[in-house]
């Protein structure tokens, strides 16, 4: 699968997002699944998805810490969207963390916290599949700036889709606005970017989406989609 990834990655940056889903589907099949937080862009890919595979699979990681407003939308989608989600969860609930770790893990080793909630379970999960598909944006942070519309996952040992990769937040909008795609109600609150109810507060005027995310700290990704042994946090 990897050499076939290769050849067909050139053309694939060339893909209309329909079209990377498409491929994935027929090649994958029930072997793939849409993983999604469902932020803005997760909602246009999951809306996309569902006019185009019928029972696709859509994963979302529990973390233990998500905003309310975040399990409602969960609920409209699966009412919406006649899906199931596929919710994984952390070894450890949020106590038995604060038991083993001390109080307030997010703030004094923010990337051990998000390895335990939402890398670790998320493995898991994809070593029972053969392809992903993201939602990232090249330009939301510095370190999804290169992805590809379809790669060789090394850190997870398998097939990448981002099929949203080229798209502007401004494209992301519009799309929702022109089919009705429902979102998290925190959006129209200033929350650009929606995480866990400890690391996420919303933006400020003049800063960039993802200001709301672990602020105060120099983090911008959970650790999804760096390489293993690449962490980013610090103080």
């Amino acid at each position: 699968m990897k050499d076939e990834v290769r050849a067909v990655q050139s053309a694939a940056d060339r893909w209309s997002a329909e079209l990377a889903l498409r491929w994935a589907f027929d090649r994958l099949g029930k072997e793939v699944a849409l993983v999604s937080a469902f932020g803005p862009e997760g909602m246009v890919l999951i809306d996309m998805a569902a006019h185009i595979q019928r029972g696709f699979r859509l994963v979302t990681i529990d973390t233990g810490f998500l905003f309310p407003e975040t399990h409602q939308l969960m609920a409209e989608v699966e009412e919406r969207y006649g899906i199931a989600i596929e919710k994984v969860h952390p070894e450890l609930s949020p106590e038995a963390q604060e038991r083993s770790y001390g109080a307030a893990l997010w703030k004094h080793n923010p990337d051990l916290c998000c390895s335990m909630r939402k890398v670790e379970p998320l493995r898991r999960k994809l070593a029972e599949l053969g392809g992903w598909i993201t939602s990232i944006r090249r330009g939301q942070t510095a370190a999804r700036a290169a992805a590809r519309k379809l790669e060789w996952d090394a850190k997870f040992g398998l097939v990448k889709i981002n099929p949203l990769a080229d798209w502007t937040s401004a494209e992301i909008w519009d799309y929702i606005r022109k089919n009705d795609v429902p979102y998290n109600e925190l959006h129209d609150r200033g929350y650009p970017s929606i995480g866990c109810t400890h690391c996420t507060r919303a933006v400020l005027a003049g800063e960039q989406e993802r200001a709301g995310r672990w602020p105060g700290l120099a983090k911008t990704e959970c650790g999804l989609h760096l390489s293993d042994g690449q962490a980013e946090f610090r103080s």
